[in-house]
């Protein structure tokens, strides 16, 4: 049983200072768990011994739960008492839904994972990137199948353009080797998630990053040809330990990403425009046709790609029709949209 005086078997799993501090004087006996897997009735839980057993309260709603969220038990009962705020959170929206999806919390590094062959779509990637920007983790683009193109650093020349700073790292997912160049982001006490399209190699990266000692292995599975798809083999998302410290959160594959309520985000990927806007000699400005224009100014003199404008003016098109709002009395909420 794992509590808060076992501070080296937590910091193991990833419980920082910025949870200890959310625990009162009166929990101090209550039992810290981690959720490992979150079912439709049921949630799974670890603590510095392994898994554990842990039970939900009445009328509770496993949809509020998310994979590598932190929770205060029972020492009795196991009951779940609380959970703690969370320090990020991955989510999405989903076509008329009300709420964000949940998808991992408490991750410090999304690893995006993409293939060198037909998968790549850098307008993609775009997305899981303002993704990360807007949980507050630290986005890393990981190319698999290099061994099938002749020259991946195209690839990678093209991932890196996406976002300022932007890591990008060229695996192997199928060997030890893999493990090497994304040691930075997978130490002990650190969380890493993999989001991806189906058939990039995300189940394979989870299982060497695992080590073959793995009792939780996950499922793999072939690809088409023609398009680089493949099929759903990971359904749920669950925690795994990475071999020498670290977690790993594997996703099933997204097969559409909606870029909606995600501001924060699109400011972070596009941040040479957030950068440039607060020079513009209008608070308002859009940067198509007003003068005093930073953003036109930086295109004209060669500092800035005119296509980066054109891709900025897309995503806030989209996040400003697909961000919902609420209307209607209280209990009686409606989805509807924006009017600008």
């Amino acid at each position: 049983m794992t509590g808060l005086t076992d501070t080296k078997a937590l910091e193991r799993l990833g419980f920082s200072a910025f949870f200890t501090d959310q625990v009162t004087a009166e929990e101090a006996d209550l039992l810290v768990r981690r959720i490992s897997s979150v079912h439709r009735d049921r949630l799974d839980a670890i603590d510095g011994s392994g898994p554990v057993a842990i039970e939900l309260p009445p009328n509770s709603n496993t949809a509020d739960y998310a994979v590598g969220d932190w929770v205060l038990a029972s020492p009795h009962t196991s009951l779940v008492v609380r959970r703690l705020d969370r320090q990020t959170v991955l989510q999405r929206r989903t076509e008329g839904a009300f709420g964000q999806q949940l998808a991992a919390a408490n991750v410090d590094t999304l690893f995006i994972v993409t293939s060198c062959n037909a998968d790549f779509n850098a307008s993609r990637l775009e997305r899981y990137l303002i993704m990360a920007n807007e949980a507050g983790t630290r986005p890393v683009i990981v190319l698999t199948k290099a061994d099938i193109v002749d020259d991946a650093s195209v690839f990678a020349d093209e991932a890196k353009a996406l976002q300022r700073d932007l890591p990008v790292v060229i695996v192997n997912a199928r060997t030890p080797e893999a493990l090497e160049p994304l040691k930075p982001w997978c130490g002990p006490g650190q969380t890493v998630a993999l989001v991806g399209s189906s058939g990039v190699g995300k189940s394979t990266l989870v299982n060497t990053l695992a080590g073959p000692d793995s009792e939780t292995s996950q499922k793999t599975g072939a690809i088409r040809e023609h398009d680089a798809k493949g099929r759903h083999t990971t359904t749920a998302r669950s925690l795994h330990v990475i071999a020498g410290g670290g977690w790993v959160i594997d996703t099933p594959g997204i097969r559409t990403l909606y870029v909606s309520d995600v501001t924060d985000g699109i400011d972070t990927l596009f941040a040479e425009i957030t950068d440039l806007a607060p020079d513009c000699k209008f608070r308002d400005c859009s940067h198509s046709h007003e003068k005093g224009c930073a953003v036109q100014a930086a295109i004209k003199y060669g500092s800035l790609d005119p296509a980066r404008l054109d891709r900025w003016r897309q995503l806030q098109a989209e996040n400003r029709e697909r961000t919902p709002v609420y209307t209607g009395p209280k209990g009686n909420k409606k989805l509807g949209k924006k009017k600008y």
